[in-house]
C-alpha cells in the first residue's frame, strides 16, 4: 500500500510553482521590454530557473518511490504519464503557434514524462542502485557529448547541440538524473523512518494550506499561469503608449536565441535589428505586435530574419 499523501512534499511542490509564476513573470515583462532584467541569458536568472525544474524533478522521482514502491500499480502509473505527455504535447503546440522557430521541443513536462519511465526500472530496487544511475546521468554531458549528437533528432538526449534555440529546454541528460536522485533520497528516508518523522507535519495555517493548495494542483497551474500572464502583458504592451519597446524586446530576445546557434554577438545584433526595420518598413511588425500568434506573420518575419542574416556585410571579416 503507497504511503498516504505527504503535506510536506504539496508544500515543497508549492513552492517550486510560486517560484515557477515569479521567473515567467519575469520573463514576460523581459520579452516585451517592460523590464531590462537579463532573465533569458543572466547567470543568476539560469541559476533560478534550473533551480526551479530541478525541484519538479526532484519532487517527481520522489513521488515516483512513495507511490509504488511496494509494488507497481500500473493503471495509476499510465495515467499519470499519459496526462503528462498530452499537458507536454499541448505545451509544443501552443508555442509553435506563439514563438514559431523557439517553440518548446523538449520542455520540463516532456522531462518529467520521459524520466518517470527510466527511473521506472530502479522503483522498489535498493536506493543506492537508482542513486548510481542517477550521478550516471547527471555527469553524462561532461565525458558523453559529441557532435554525432547535434540537431533536432537527438535534442532530447542533451549531448549535442539543437540546431535552434527554444524558450524552454530540459533534455534527459543530465535531468533524468536528478529525478533518479529524488527516488534513491526518497528510498532512504522510508528506510530511516524519516516520511513517517515528516508526515506529522500539517502545515495547517493559512500560508501552509495555500502552498499545499498549490502543490496539489501544480500541472493545471502550470498549463493555465502563462498564457493568463502572458496575455496580461501583452496587453498592456499593446495598449501602452510605449509600443516600440515591443522592438526593443525583439531585438534583445532574437540576438539571444541567435547566439545561442552562432555564438557571435555583433553579427547577430546587426541581423535582428536589420530584420525589425525591414518588418517596420514594410507593415508587418504593426501586424505583428496586433496579433504575435499569426503563423504567416512569424513565417515572413523568421523569412526576413534568414535573409537580413546572410547579408555578407554582416559576417566577420576574415583573417589575414
Amino acid at each position: 500500500m503507497a504511503i498516504k499523501r505527504l503535506a510536506v512534499l504539496d508544500v515543497a511542490r508549492g513552492l517550486a510553482v510560486i517560484a515557477m509564476v515569479i521567473y515567467h513573470f519575469s520573463w514576460d515583462l523581459y520579452w516585451f521590454g517592460f523590464v531590462d532584467w537579463p532573465v533569458a541569458e543572466g547567470r543568476g536568472w539560469k541559476t533560478f530557473a534550473g533551480t526551479i525544474a530541478g525541484s519538479f524533478l526532484f519532487l517527481a522521482g520522489v513521488s515516483l518511490d512513495l507511490a509504488h514502491h511496494e509494488t507497481i500499480r500500473w493503471r495509476s502509473f499510465w495515467r499519470r504519464f499519459f496526462l503528462i505527455a498530452a499537458a507536454a504535447a499541448g505545451v509544443t503546440l501552443v508555442t509553435y503557434f506563439t514563438f514559431a522557430g523557439s517553440f518548446v521541443r523538449f520542455g520540463i513536462l516532456h522531462c518529467i514524462a520521459a524520466a518517470s519511465l527510466v527511473a521506472l526500472p530502479f522503483v522498489g530496487r535498493p536506493f543506492w542502485i537508482a542513486l548510481i544511475a542517477g550521478g550516471f546521468l547527471l555527469t553524462l554531458p561532461l565525458w558523453a557529448s559529441s557532435p554525432a549528437f547535434d540537431g533536432q533528432v537527438w535534442l532530447w538526449t542533451g549531448l549535442g547541440t539543437p540546431e535552434f534555440g527554444s524558450v524552454d529546454y530540459v533534455p534527459l541528460a543530465p535531468w533524468a538524473g536528478v529525478t533518479l536522485t529524488g527516488l534513491a533520497l526518497s528510498g532512504a528516508f522510508r528506510q530511516s523512518g524519516a516520511w513517517a518523522r515528516l508526515g506529522r507535519f500539517s502545515f495547517s495555517g493559512t500560508i501552509g494550506r495555500s502552498a499545499r493548495f498549490l502543490g496539489r494542483h501544480s500541472l493545471s497551474i502550470y498549463l493555465l499561469h502563462q498564457p493568463v500572464l502572458y496575455g496580461l502583458v501583452w496587453l498592456a504592451a499593446s495598449l501602452g503608449p510605449e509600443l516600440d519597446r515591443a522592438g526593443d524586446a525583439f531585438i534583445s530576445n532574437c540576438a539571444s536565441a541567435c547566439r545561442d546557434t552562432l555564438g557571435t554577438a555583433e553579427i547577430c545584433t546587426a541581423a535582428c535589428t536589420c530584420t525589425l526595420e525591414h518588418l517596420k518598413a514594410d507593415g508587418t511588425w504593426d501586424l505583428l505586435v496586433v496579433e504575435p500568434a499569426d503563423q504567416s506573420l512569424r513565417t515572413r518575419m523568421n523569412d526576413q530574419y534568414l535573409v537580413c542574416l546572410a547579408d555578407p556585410e554582416l559576417r566577420p571579416p576574415v583573417s589575414q
